[in-house]
């Protein structure tokens, strides 16, 4: 299930305060097939898991994308 639009506008990178954009479980690597919220921060670029619906907004779960 996507996240609201409502929600996603809100939301922040907690590491640089980007904006985030929504991937889907196909965009993201084979190894983690679930949701995640990508930075789009130049510098930054951390993706943050969806787990249950629900974004993991912490830099320590987050990974940097290849």
């Amino acid at each position: 299930m996507p996240l609201e639009a409502g929600l996603l506008e809100i939301l922040a990178c907690p590491a640089c305060h980007a904006p985030l954009k929504e991937t889907s479980a196909k965009e993201s690597s084979a190894e983690e097939q679930q949701p995640e919220l990508l930075c789009t921060g130049k510098d930054c670029g951390l993706a943050y898991p969806v787990r249950d619906d629900i974004p993991v907004l912490l830099v320590d779960e987050a990974r940097r994308p290849a």
